[in-house]
């Protein structure tokens, strides 16, 4: 609920806090049902319409000044947009369910501060920040593969895609693959330092390049949020994990641990 709520503060969204645990519920209902079938799938979609009629509604009320949309706010951006008031939320939301959906990382940030506590150490500067949160996005899988249904037949380095085959993205495979990564299998925020970046070989938000393909573009800022974090549970608190079903699901998409990561006792160090 935390990332929701800077998520609406940033964008200007002016969401009451009694209303606030239901939207991030949707929110992340939205997102854990992208990858679903049956009854998450149908959550995700009853969530998404909740949230696009909601969020209509205060397009509708800031473009008819019964809101006030903060200066330079993303509300205010799609206030003032030449498009209709629903396409205009779900282009509002699609700054909003991301934010929120960095929730799964920060889950496996923590699990990987708790399976590799010799790391923490090293965590001081942002460089070292930013090693750590990169391997993260490496190592452990938001989306172990994606899926696609070909529309029109043709042929890619001698293999042959016909219309209505149904294709797997290796998502976690391309992250894994010793031909890229030196020892892929073994946890090592290290390797990223004076790392070339290559945007075929690091596929954790999509490949390729974001202004020209389907690379996320929130990319950027998904690695500056978790390093802000990191920076809070590594450096400024204490706390223990009390025992849980930390395991994860390769064929769940998106991937997350069973439990969260539930973390108790915490303290200010």
């Amino acid at each position: 609920m935390l990332l929701c709520r800077v998520a609406c503060e940033w964008a200007g969204v002016p969401l009451p806090e009694t209303e606030l645990p239901a939207f991030a519920e949707d929110l992340a209902a939205m997102v854990d049902g992208f990858g679903g079938v049956g009854p998450r799938h149908w959550k995700g979609k009853a969530a998404r319409a909740r949230t696009e009629c909601l969020v209509t509604t205060i397009i509708e009320n800031a473009r008819a000044g019964r809101l006030k949309a903060p200066a330079g706010s993303a509300l205010e951006a799609m206030a003032n947009a030449e498009m209709d008031p629903c396409m205009a939320a779900k282009e509002l939301l699609n700054l909003l369910r991301p934010i929120t959906a960095i929730s799964t990382y920060v889950a496996f940030m923590a699990l990987a501060l708790h399976e590799h506590p010799d790391c923490k150490a090293a965590l001081s500067d942002d460089q070292a920040r930013h090693c750590f949160v990169q391997e993260v996005r490496r190592f452990y899988p938001f989306t172990p593969f994606v899926g696609a249904v070909i529309k029109q037949e043709f042929a890619w380095k001698g293999c042959d895609f016909k219309a209505g085959d149904t294709v797997l993205l290796d998502v976690y495979g391309i992250n894994h693959d010793s031909r890229i990564w030196d020892r892929p299998f073994e946890f090592r925020p290290e390797r990223f330092e004076g790392w070339q970046y290559d945007p075929f070989a690091f596929i954790p938000h999509g490949g390729g390049d974001p202004a020209a393909g389907h690379r996320c573009p929130g990319e950027s800022i998904t690695v500056e949020v978790m390093k802000t974090t990191l920076d809070f549970l590594a450096n400024q608190i204490e706390y223990t994990i009390p025992a849980q079903d930390l395991c994860y699901d390769m064929a769940r998409i998106p991937a997350r641990t069973a439990s969260g990561v539930v973390i108790s006792q915490i303290r200010s160090k």
